[in-house]
This record gives C-alpha cells, sequence and structure tokens, in this order.
C-alpha cells in the first residue's frame, strides 16, 4: 500500500530573487574634451562645408544619449547654417537687381563671424547659441 507520504507531490522550484535595478549613475556635469573639441570644429566647418558637417555629426550621434551636448550644438549649427543658406539663396535671387551681389559678401562675412565667435565659446565656456537663426532642426 502507498503511504501518505507517496502521494505528496514534489515541491516547486524556488523563485528567482527578486529584480533589483542597477545603481542610479547620474549624468556628467562635465563635458568630455573629446566632445567639446568635436563641437567646436562642427561649429568652424560652417565657414567651408556650410551644412554637411553639422548635418553628419547630428546624425551620427542624435540617438546617443550620452552625446546630447554634442547633439545640441550640432543642430545648433545646422540650424544656423541653414540659415546662410537661405540668404544665400536669396542673395542669388537679388543678384537680378545687382544688391544681391554684395549681400552675399556680407552673409558670406556674417557667418564667418559668428562661425568664429561660436567656435571659441565653445571651447571656452562650452555652448553657444547663435544670436539669429532659424530654429528648423528640433
Amino acid at each position: 500500500m502507498s503511504t501518505p507520504s507517496d502521494q505528496i507531490p514534489p515541491s516547486p522550484p524556488p523563485a528567482p530573487p527578486p529584480y533589483s535595478p542597477p545603481p542610479y549613475e547620474p549624468p556628467p556635469t562635465t563635458v568630455a574634451n573629446d566632445d567639446r573639441n568635436i563641437a567646436m570644429l562642427t561649429h568652424l566647418s560652417g565657414v567651408i562645408f556650410n551644412i554637411i558637417v553639422p548635418l553628419i555629426v547630428w546624425l551620427i550621434y542624435k540617438d546617443r544619449p550620452e552625446k546630447s551636448y554634442l547633439v545640441a550644438e550640432a543642430k545648433e549649427a545646422l540650424n544656423f547654417q541653414i540659415t546662410v543658406l537661405i540668404g544665400y539663396v536669396v542673395c542669388w535671387v537679388l543678384t537680378i537687381i545687382v544688391i544681391g551681389a554684395f549681400l552675399n559678401w556680407l552673409v558670406w562675412l556674417a557667418n564667418l563671424v559668428f562661425c568664429i565667435i561660436a567656435a571659441v565659446k565653445v571651447s571656452q565656456t562650452g555652448t553657444y547659441r547663435y544670436p539669429f537663426a532659424l530654429r528648423l532642426v528640433n
């Protein structure tokens, strides 16, 4: 005959330990030197390459949350270079009445000056916002 101990089902396997989230790590308060240098070069590159370099930097780093500083600076440079490009198009249209040729030089000079100011400010304080730029890329 069977005994009562034979009729007891086996005990279930032990439960896994409760989930504990990883310890909280605050975001870095300082910006890496490499990121600051890339941001500075992104602003300076607008003088020669217009929107190409800021667009590439923004596209490469936009999905990385740890590179938020670099993404913000690349977007700022990209927005300014888009504004400058629109200025060049307007100047090209205005060459019909001759004033566009003069304004083209002013747009180029403003681009040069503001790109240099932005690069210096980024290398010193870490951030720069252009005084006038269409904020098309958010």
